[in-house]
């Protein structure tokens, strides 16, 4: 969608499902990573004003507030945490600067560094590139959280550039909104030519077909595994009040823990498993059951392993990247039932 926002404007509720699901995230992959690394990276590349319209907290501070709160000692890790916060309108930029000071309060603990940006993506990326070309060196463990406006400002080529080293993720929008509309206009080719790394997005089922929309989705994540050389690719659904999708989240990682973490984050805001969040029913959670019906996953299992000698550690990685399920979902009542021999 085009940016035709205030300075500072209103969260919307599925905005706001965004960013706990980048805080749980982040929970997880702060401790996680700091405990094998001497250096890790939080990238903000559209990081906005920081704030919303009513105080609420922008992707900057959510980020920032989940480590300096951190229910764990971080420092101890004697890993230096480097958060880059990328704001390319000055007016924007502007109040995302006072909010991170108002955070500041003084200095940074010695083991938090913040980086404040005015810079356009594309080339902040493309800078960050040649200097490790320069260096021959490598990025360190990296967080891209990646939000722009619209479709223009994430060529897929970019991000394989910028994140293909080996503990380097990314948490992207996806305009499907866009997509679904323009996908087959003919008259922006180019910019989705970038976007998706391909021309297939020409071959999508025309306007009014149930399948399109699928048909883009499905086209970027194949694209992110098959040119950012991603290994797994988790997606969630935002829906706005009027029941349309403006986009998706698409996580992306090499990490099978990676993928724990984010299944842990996605199911805690959409605790019916259903990998989406629907700003109709924001601040309606008695509707849904904590507890997930494991019996699509008995049949699953069921199918794959049934009568062979399994591991519990390929029984998790099956749930992990075949099913929508989290790990905690396995458990010995869920393999019970089942004709299955766990290796010891």
């Amino acid at each position: 969608m085009a940016d035709k926002l205030d300075t500072v404007w209103q969260l919307e509720p599925h905005t706001k499902a965004k960013h706990d699901i980048l805080r749980r995230y982040l929970h997880g992959w702060f401790p996680v990573l700091s405990r094998y690394n001497g250096r890790i990276i939080f990238l903000d590349g559209f990081a906005g004003p920081g704030v919303y319209k009513e105080g609420e907290p922008g992707s900057p501070k959510v980020a920032l507030e989940a480590l300096l709160q951190h229910r764990y000692d971080l420092a101890k890790n004697n890993c230096e945490f480097l958060l880059v916060f990328n704001e390319q309108d000055p007016d924007r930029y502007a109040v995302l600067n006072d909010v991170i000071e108002e955070l500041k309060q003084g200095e940074w603990p010695p083991h938090v560094k913040v980086s404040k940006l005015n810079e356009n993506f594309q080339d902040l990326a493309e800078d960050i590139v040649e200097y490790l070309d320069e260096q021959r060196a490598n990025l360190a463990p990296t967080l891209a959280f990646l939000d722009p406006f619209g479709y223009q400002d994430t060529p897929i080529e970019k991000i394989k550039r910028l994140l293909s080293f080996n503990k380097c993720e990314l948490l992207i929008y996806f305009d499907y909104n866009s997509a679904n509309r323009f996908g087959t206009a003919g008259n922006v080719d180019e910019h989705f030519e970038a976007l998706f790394g391909t021309d297939e997005f020409k071959d999508a089922p025309p306007a009014g077909d149930p399948e399109r929309g699928k048909f883009f989705v499905d086209l970027y994540e194949r694209q992110l595994k098959a040119v950012c050389e991603f290994d797994y690719v988790q997606r969630f659904q935002m829906i706005n009040r009027d029941g349309r999708t403006p986009y998706y989240l698409f996580y992306c990682t090499r990490s099978l823990k990676g993928v724990e973490i984010m299944k842990d984050a996605m199911w805690s805001v959409a605790p019916d498993g259903g990998y989406r969040f629907s700003d109709r029913l924001a601040g309606q959670d008695v509707l849904f059951q904590d507890q997930a019906d494991t019996q699509p996953l008995r049949k699953a299992l069921l199918a794959e392993f049934s009568g062979k000698t399994v591991s519990i550690a390929e029984l998790e990685r099956f749930v992990l990247v075949n099913t929508p399920y989290k790990k905690t979902h396995l458990k010995q009542k869920t393999l019970a039932p089942m004709s299955v021999i766990l290796a010891t």
